[in-house]
């Protein structure tokens, strides 16, 4: 998330970030799990709430600050949603979906995932029912962290061009 603040920073967007208490944590040395659902909301609204004006913001995140961000957006009013690599389900269980409030969002969503991602792959996902709102931008054979391999013949380096280009196209469409 850092090197995709600085690239929209150097685009000339403003950008504001934070981190879960829990992940703070984890830059101690400590590998504490996450925080349950609702402290993570209200860490993401307190956020929001310092930027101010949040019908001018798109807020985001990546893997589970993405999911928080999408379950916040129409609540809070924000101008948009940026998702990188969203969990879809736990890996090895895609029975266990977290798709129901994508069915309903009203904000306009981007969600960058991976092919090879263990949270969701392009047949599942299709299976889904996601709102019209919702665009998503794949990156061929990439992994949760949106890394294709080397082997696959697909660049590492054109994958996260493809990434940064697409969150600048969103951010400021």
């Amino acid at each position: 998330m850092r090197a995709v603040a600085l690239d929209l920073g150097a685009r000339g967007v403003r950008v504001a970030r934070f981190e879960f208490e829990y992940m703070a944590r984890r830059s101690a040395g400590l590998r504490p799990p996450p925080d349950r659902a609702p402290v993570l909301l209200e860490r993401f609204r307190a956020a929001v709430a310092r930027c101010g004006a949040p019908g001018e913001l798109v807020i985001g995140g990546k893997s589970m600050g993405g999911r928080m961000a999408s379950m916040l957006a129409d609540e809070l009013g924000v101008r948009g949603v940026l998702c990188l690599g969203y969990p879809f389900h736990p890996p090895d269980k895609p029975e266990q979906t977290r798709t129901a409030h994508l069915a309903e969002l009203q904000t306009r969503c981007l969600i960058i995932h991976g092919t090879r991602d263990p949270f969701g792959t392009p047949d599942e996902v299709a299976g889904y029912t996601l709102s019209p709102r919702i665009a998503l931008e794949w990156i061929e054979d990439g992994d949760h962290d949106l890394k294709p391999r080397r082997r696959s013949g697909h660049d590492p380096d054109a994958a996260w061009q493809q990434l940064l280009e697409a969150s600048a196209r969103f951010v400021r469409g």
